[in-house]
């Protein structure tokens, strides 16, 4: 069993070459594997392995950034190492949005969480937001909830503009980072009634019984568990090896699925000289599976 560990931080840090250096050396020689961006505002990743490992790159992350407890984190499980490489990554922002957030912004964020949660989104004046990409708004999302439907987070701004600002917000994301900088964006064009959910839909998925959810369908995540449920257990959800999209078990059943090659949404898009090609990989991960290997292009497991 491997333990995947989701945290980000927000603290200013210098030196990031040879704190890639050092953790790309750290998480080789422990087996882990997953990705942590660096940049000057923070840390944030998501990384899996055996526990024991986890804890030793945990520890070491605190004591070079001297830092007892990360802003938020996660723990879940998988059967399987749902990562193929282990990778150090150095970006402007943690979360590109156009600024950089200091102790001092970031402690104006209002944080809510569980029952409290529900309650506000439950109320009929409340703007819920899901501050994620479509295609993970359309694995699960919460009840009422709102997609900027836009590509890239650094575009958030432009809807974001558009709420009015007499109402109250509550905004959510997988973890919670990437609402972390779009609280402060909102607090700075004048809202004054702006909440997040603590730790994001995973700590909720977590700690919330499903009785008493109001989470509807399943929580993508950028890993080969592909969505996670209730307690954070393996979801249903696969990706299309054409399209790279998510689709689920009643999209296994058209006829415009094919394994490895189409789903529902990519198959009427798809040539067929790529669908050609896309069998024949499809075809060489079948025999090396039969052989007892793994194939370089066997992504689900």
């Amino acid at each position: 069993m491997y333990t995947v560990y989701g945290f980000y931080k927000f603290k200013k840090i210098r030196s990031l070459k040879k704190y890639q250096l050092l953790f790309q050396k750290e998480i080789s020689n422990n087996n882990i594997k997953g990705t942590i961006i660096l940049s000057s505002e923070g840390i944030n990743g998501t990384i899996a392995g055996r526990i024991d490992n986890i804890n030793k790159i945990i520890k070491i992350l605190k004591r070079q950034f001297q830092f007892k407890d990360f802003d938020s984190k996660n723990l879940s499980k998988s059967r399987f190492q749902p990562f193929h490489k282990g990778k150090i990554k150095i970006k402007n922002e943690v979360v590109p949005l156009g600024f950089k957030i200091n102790s001092k912004n970031k402690r104006l964020n209002k944080y809510i969480t569980g029952t409290s949660w529900n309650k506000l989104i439950s109320k009929k004046e409340t703007v819920v937001v899901d501050a994620r990409k479509p295609f993970e708004y359309d694995v699960g999302t919460f009840k009422n909830a709102i997609n900027p439907k836009i590509k890239n987070f650094r575009d958030f701004p432009k809807f974001l503009k558009k709420i009015n600002k007499t109402k109250p917000v509550a905004m959510f994301c997988t973890g919670g980072i990437r609402c972390e900088k779009a609280s402060i964006f909102l607090k700075r064009k004048g809202f004054k009634n702006v909440f997040q959910l603590k730790g994001g839909i995973l700590n909720y998925l977590n700690k919330t019984e499903k009785k008493n959810s109001l989470w509807k369908g399943e929580c993508f995540v950028f890993d080969n568990r592909v969505s996670l449920k209730h307690k954070l257990k393996q979801g249903t959800y696969s990706v299309c090896s054409g399209c790279r999209m998510t689709f689920s078990i009643k999209d296994k059943k058209s006829y415009k699925y094919e394994e490895g090659v189409s789903c529902p949404r990519c198959y009427d898009t798809l040539s067929n000289s790529q669908k050609i090609r896309f069998r024949m990989r499809q075809n060489q991960i079948n025999l090396a599976k039969k052989g007892g290997r793994k194939h370089k292009f066997q992504k689900e497991f």
